[in-house]
């Protein structure tokens, strides 16, 4: 129990400390002009919900009441395989391509063509605040997942865990397209904002198959 309260407690601060790091950074200045802010971010909803699991977690181990147990479970399957997305789509184009996913120092600059010969200042977080925000909610939920969760079983993971992908993905989809016709145009994701509706959608539906796909993975590995 000790080391259970430990570990999702150090997450949970790690987590909590890395987004109120980000009051003190120029991105938040523009973020916060926009509409929606921070949370057009997939970033921060994601953060926000393993922010939400770990809490319960918490809570349950205080209060081991199977209502807390249970929201634990259901959250988890819908926080563990959105943080493998995110830190899979991030670090991924952030090595390579990081003109896709990380905000111009203006907004407008982020349409800018790749292709363009001006490549604009990009806004780059500390590595602290980076690996808080775009890590440690998927090494955390893994973790807890490995050590101190059972498998879910071939119910939850045929028809819970696509319900649960599919659901937020409708979510997000509808809450970022809403923001950036608020927001002339601009998405949180300068790769959204480069592309047509058409392969937007394309993105979201393949985010979501990789949502699937990786809680099913990842149960699997589970002894």
């Amino acid at each position: 129990m000790a080391l259970r309260i430990l570990v999702r407690g150090l997450s949970l601060t790690m987590m909590v400390r890395g987004y109120n790091s980000l009051g003190g950074l120029a991105i938040d200045e523009i973020m916060s002009q926009q509409y929606g802010g921070h949370l057009q971010f997939l970033t921060i909803q994601g953060l926000a919900l393993a922010c939400l699991t770990m809490t319960t977690s918490l809570l349950y181990e205080a209060f081991p009441l199977s209502i807390l147990r249970t929201t634990k479970r259901y959250l988890m399957v819908m926080a563990m395989p959105l943080s493998v997305v995110i830190s899979t789509i991030y670090w991924s184009l952030v090595t390579v391509f990081p003109h896709l996913i990380l905000q111009a120092s203006s907004p407008s600059e982020s349409s800018t063509p790749s292709s363009s010969p001006i490549t604009p200042e990009l806004f780059h977080i500390p590595l602290s605040i980076d690996l808080a925000l775009h890590a440690v909610p998927c090494i955390s939920l893994l973790i807890d997942f490995f050590i101190f969760e059972k498998k879910y079983n071939k119910q939850e993971v045929k028809v819970g865990a696509p319900i649960a992908a599919i659901g937020f993905s409708l979510w997000y989809t509808l809450w970022v397209e809403h923001c950036a016709r608020m927001n002339n145009g601009i998405f949180p994701y300068p790769f959204l904002t480069e592309n047509t509706l058409k392969v937007r959608i394309g993105i979201y539906i393949g985010a979501t198959l990789i949502a699937i796909l990786s809680l099913k993975l990842i149960n699997h590995l589970h002894s």
